[in-house]
């Protein structure tokens, strides 16, 4: 399944789920405090924050980045790129948790005949952050993930922020198994090589201030609207898609 196929996938299967498709913006952004688009949500950061209200309750896009934040990874893993484009989906104030999960599991389960990305359900494991029993209890309920399958983690993992006062909230993660000739059993906690992440659920639910790190903070309440930022390298997808063994 090459590139484009892909995020042709992806695109055909938000805007039938009632999402407006989104064009890419430029690589380099208005943002002041960013060089380049880094990650997907940035030219919707106006909307997440609340500063411009959106144009749209729900909205799936293919982001072109230069990903400078991880640039000392290209090179030594076969899963980083100066250079790659991220598949998002994005509620403003819309569907939430749940719909973020279904979608997500839904898509890349789906056979590749009908449409889907055609991931094996046997070779995905999912993260939620330590103490987001919601996430949890949805990932069972609504996608069928068996909890051997689910691995609780940190903050430094699995809790999303901008290092900023505002918005913030857990994520969840999915992960692929490339087996055993790539590393030890265990899961996603164990091992980088063997355990792929493939795709980002950022939950952004609580409002944060006295931010002293990205994962030093105080959270002061429930945000007024939850919004949904995913996230999903499509070069990433390709490779694993492809049974090769670097992008």
């Amino acid at each position: 399944m090459k590139t484009a196929d892909i995020a042709q996938r992806y695109l055909d299967y938000f805007e039938n789920n009632g999402h407006t498709i989104v064009p890419s913006a430029s690589l380099v952004t208005s943002d002041p405090s960013l060089l380049f688009t880094v990650a997907g949500m940035v030219p919707f950061i106006p909307y997440l924050t609340g500063v411009v209200p959106a144009p749209y309750p729900r909205a799936a896009d293919v982001q072109k980045c230069i990903r400078t934040n991880d640039i000392e990874e290209v090179g030594k893993t076969p899963r980083h790129g100066t250079f790659f484009q991220m598949l998002g989906n994005w509620s403003f104030g819309d569907y939430f948790k749940e719909g973020a999960i279904g979608y997500a599991w839904e898509l890349l389960t789906r056979s590749d005949s009908e449409g889907g990305l055609g991931f094996d359900e046997k070779d995905l494991w999912v993260t939620v952050y330590e103490d987001d029993d919601e996430a949890e209890s949805l990932w069972r309920s609504v996608a069928g993930v068996s909890p051997d399958r689910i691995q609780r983690l940190g903050k430094d993992s699995n809790y999303w922020s901008t290092g900023q006062p505002g918005p913030a909230g857990p994520c969840s993660e999915i992960f692929f198994d490339r087996g055993s000739a790539y590393g030890i059993d265990g899961g996603p906690a164990t091992d980088d090589d063997r355990y792929v992440e493939i795709w980002n659920l950022v939950f952004m639910q609580y409002a944060i201030t006295n931010v002293r790190s990205k994962l030093d903070f105080d959270i002061v309440g429930d945000l007024p609207q939850k919004n949904i930022d995913t996230g999903m390298g499509l070069e990433r997808v390709a490779f694993l898609k492809q049974g090769v063994e670097n992008m």
